[in-house]
């Protein structure tokens, strides 16, 4: 599918993506300190190496780290390609979510949501865990937040938060019942309510079977070259919002794919 824009659109969504690539500077600072239990706001951003406060001109979101060769303008030392990556990733994301939804408090919203869902994924990456400090907050916020979003609705919403917190918690108790392990944490349960209180209960469903298969096309292999070892544990939050996301923005998509291939 080819999308034609004018010059004026091109340039809004330029100012689009310049503004989620700002915000990605500041979900880097969240992604690093928030699982030590450090403040996200003081010490202001500096180098881990040499603890040399960064200059306006350090902090320049994708540009700096290209101008600077991704190194420490002060000491030389190098900076992981993690930080403009998800300057770009938070950007490209506002990009997708003003296409949808345009100038609207609903984009504001969106802008919000999507930009947890990003912490999330790398904090549970790095350290398989979803920290409470987003989740817990989320769920009244995304309550809140569902009066402004016409197709979610606060029913919808409040609903979302039974039917997310409550499916994965039935699922990680029944399999924790029969194998005695356990296979799913808190963390897991808390952030599918959140997904819930943005999205709906209707979405659970999709986003459960999306990011189970997505788990299961990554993790199969990854047991393979593992040599089969089954224990070995991959975070499932980055597999929950990456299904989120695929139904958020190619939900009606999918769904209209998938009648059209297996409905007569």
């Amino acid at each position: 599918m080819v999308f034609f824009f004018t010059t004026q659109q091109v340039w809004v969504f330029v100012w689009v993506f310049i503004l989620g690539a700002v915000i990605g500077s500041f979900l880097n600072v969240c992604i690093y300190r928030i699982p030590l239990g450090q403040s996200v706001v003081f010490p202001p951003s500096h180098c881990f190496n040499c603890d040399n406060r960064l200059r306006w001109h350090h902090n320049i979101p994708i540009l700096s780290f290209v101008f600077l060769r991704g190194r420490c303008g002060f000491c030389g030392a190098s900076f992981s390609w993690r930080y403009p990556g998800v300057e770009a990733l938070n950007g490209a994301l506002y990009c997708l979510v003003f296409y949808y939804a345009r100038f609207s408090l609903v984009t504001l919203v969106l802008f919000l949501f999507v930009s947890a869902l990003v912490v999330v994924t790398f904090i549970d990456y790095d350290h398989q865990i979803i920290p409470d400090v987003i989740t817990l907050p989320g769920i009244p916020i995304g309550f809140i937040c569902s009066f402004a979003i016409p197709w979610v609705g606060w029913q919808d919403s409040l609903i979302g938060i039974l039917v997310g917190g409550g499916s994965l918690f039935a699922i990680a108790f029944l399999y924790e019942f029969f194998t005695k392990k356990e296979g799913m944490g808190g963390g897991d349960i808390k952030l599918l309510a959140m997904i819930g209180a943005f999205c709906g209960w209707r979405v659970i469903l999709p986003v459960v079977f999306l990011s189970s298969l997505l788990g299961s096309l990554v993790g199969i292999p990854v047991m393979l070259l593992q040599k089969g070892d089954s224990k070995m544990a991959l975070p499932f939050g980055p597999f929950l919002v990456a299904g989120t996301l695929i139904y958020l923005f190619w939900g009606e998509v999918l769904v209209r794919w998938y009648f059209n291939l297996f409905v007569i």
